[in-house]
């Protein structure tokens, strides 16, 4: 089914069911084909917020935190400029 971005508007409920029962929906702007609505994967399943977390919170422990070693780091820079 191909239709218009305002049609889609309009109609944005039907043409959702419409995706849900497997047919894909092309909208146009000024007759270009620009989006495609299709189903979600249904076997890619939803993603595990709580792996992502963990997932998260493991790289952001890794980082530095800014500022906390910068001030160390200039006076030992200065120090060695001295001698």
């Amino acid at each position: 089914m191909i239709v218009s971005v305002r049609e889609s508007k309009a109609r944005l409920s039907e043409l959702l069911a419409k995706a849900l029962e497997g047919e894909e929906v092309v909208i146009t702007v000024r007759g270009e084909p620009t989006a495609r609505l299709v189903p979600v994967n249904a076997s890619a399943g939803k993603p595990d917020l709580r792996k992502w977390a963990t997932d998260r919170r493991r790289i952001l422990a890794d980082q530095p935190i800014p500022g906390t070693d910068s001030s160390r780091a200039i006076l030992d820079e200065l120090r060695e400029d001295r001698f």
